[in-house]
């Protein structure tokens, strides 16, 4: 005869379990009447028992209105059992129906219908962002205008996030009341995003300003129905885009009807947030308290900069890049490689690694220019260099026209390249390693004399778009080929990006005459 495995339990004692007890197995067990709430204990034995038993009179073809009778006879005989008349009334009538909702019959001239979400209201599921589950986009939007009440917990809001919801706050803020709370913390919150909340009727929010102290990381969104049937989602999407569109975020929605006493406990947290003094009301005015603090929590660097010693590693996609780059060196001696990517994948960061492994590898001495265009480029592109090189004072700037003492690791735009001649400064082979972003400008004339004066042991182009729409071929600088590549549609299909959102505006002025 079997045994029971060998772990943890937390399970009523049956008949079942009392025949397999074994000599040789050591069986802990409390008694039942040491347990707080005896009643969901017993309720949560019963309710598996009774699901396994009308399982089998489906699988035996028991008609309908056989299943729903049998269920009415158990209600009848816990109504005679206790006592309680009222308990009759809950039996299931015998169309066998399910309510959807309820609406009062002059609203259902100026609103026919209340759109609901395709996810269960009674029963609790998961979100992971998988395609072949609902939308957590859709899911919310239906959550909000079908709410009577909504609360929020997030640690940040993000403008992004928010525009994909405006039309439905804006729909609920008319009837329903809103609440958030949110944080200042690493400056991560949108102003605009704050800003257009608080015009929103019937809203309220409060921000915790404290980052020091305290650092708030929930995320839930709690959405109140008065029929019983409310719902909650808990999990690690903070409001913007990729978190509620492509991210791969985790997120469960628990019900009312399915898990009431954990919603009880995200309601009395709310209100225990909301309450704290930490937690400051934003009221109009209020704007430039919070710029301030945006602000501070993104500290004096650049919206481009980052921290020269914040530690990352390349991602998957930059590695296979990288890869491919080094085959085409060491397997087919091709030094002069052309990097296709799509804007928002990381090219700075993948030749930023490009260079960093060239070091390593045997030429720790290398010399580095980095070539682009706008001034905006060089500053952000040194400032990736130092992270992945994890060396603050690496590279100098060259723009305007100013060449700095120190050119060994030289980020300088095209047009000071030119006016200043900064190649008469140098021999054809002072650098090592030339990466020229933007390539497809290379075509032009100003980039001509960069191009065949050095013969750096790597050259490396970087563009999104190798494609000229003058047809002026740039691969004849790579032998004709592009060593490494991912494109727009691959990225999004990936889900590195977002994919396309379009905007038609109409254009009334007739625009004919104008030469």
């Amino acid at each position: 005869m079997k045994k029971l495995p060998e772990g943890l339990y937390e399970q009523v004692m049956n008949q079942y379990i009392q025949n397999l007890k074994k000599i040789d197995q050591q069986y802990d067990t409390i008694p039942i009447h040491d347990i707080a709430d005896i009643p969901s204990l017993l309720t949560h034995y019963l309710v598996p028992v009774l699901k396994k038993s009308l399982t089998i009179l489906e699988e035996k073809h028991e008609p309908l209105n056989n299943q729903i009778e049998r269920c009415n006879e158990i209600i009848n005989q816990l109504s005679l059992w206790t006592g309680e008349e009222y308990l009759k009334k809950c039996q299931v009538t015998p169309e066998g129906e399910i309510l959807l909702s309820v609406m009062e019959k002059e609203q259902i001239k100026i609103k026919p219908k209340i759109f609901r979400p395709i996810t269960s209201l009674s029963h609790s599921s998961l979100f992971t962002g998988s395609r072949d589950e609902p939308s957590l986009l859709q899911e919310l939007k239906a959550e909000i205008v079908s709410s009577d009440r909504i609360d929020m917990l997030v640690s940040f809001i993000k403008w992004s996030g928010i525009r994909l919801l405006m039309d439905e706050l804006s729909q609920f803020c008319r009837h329903g009341k809103l609440r958030v709370i949110t944080t200042s913390y690493i400056g991560a919150t949108d102003l605009k995003a704050i800003e257009f909340l608080s015009q929103l009727p019937n809203t309220e929010i409060r921000i915790s300003y404290d980052t020091e102290r305290t650092r708030l990381h929930a995320k839930a969104y709690y959405f109140y129905r008065e029929s019983g049937f409310s719902s909650a989602y808990v999990g690690s999407s903070n409001l913007s885009n990729p978190a509620i569109t492509s991210g791969l975020e985790w997120n469960v929605k628990l019900t009312e009807k399915d898990a009431g006493d954990i919603l009880q406990k995200i309601c009395v947290s709310f209100e225990s947030y909301w309450d704290n003094p930490e937690f400051i009301p934003y009221n109009i005015g209020d704007k430039p308290v919070l710029e301030k603090a945006l602000n501070q929590q993104k500290g004096s660097r650049g919206e481009n900069e980052l921290p020269a010693l914040f530690d990352i590693t390349p991602y998957f996609y930059q590695k296979e890049i990288l890869e491919k780059l080094l085959v085409e060196r060491e397997v087919h001696g091709r030094y002069r490689n052309l990097i296709v990517a799509a804007t928002g994948t990381g090219k700075t960061i993948i030749s930023a690694f490009d260079f960093r492994n060239f070091v390593r590898n045997g030429n720790t001495h290398a010399r580095l220019l980095f070539v682009a265009h706008r001034e905006e480029i060089l500053k952000q592109s040194m400032s990736r260099f130092r992270v992945i090189m994890r060396d603050p004072n690496f590279g100098d700037l060259c723009i305007r026209g100013v060449i700095p003492l120190q050119i060994d690791h030289c980020f300088i735009s095209i047009q000071t390249f030119n006016s200043t001649k900064f190649h008469s400064r140098t021999l054809p082979d002072h650098y090592d390693f030339i990466i020229v972003d933007e390539f497809h400008h290379a075509a032009a004339a100003s980039y001509q004399t960069l191009l065949q004066y050095y013969h750096p042991k790597i050259l490396v182009g970087l563009t999104a778009t190798p494609e000229r729409m003058d047809n002026l071929d740039i691969l004849g600088y790579f032998d004709g080929k592009i060593a490494a590549e991912i494109r727009l549609p691959e990225a999004i299909d990936r889900n590195l990006l977002a994919p396309f959102h379009y905007f038609g505006i109409t254009d009334t002025i007739d625009l004919e005459d104008v030469s």
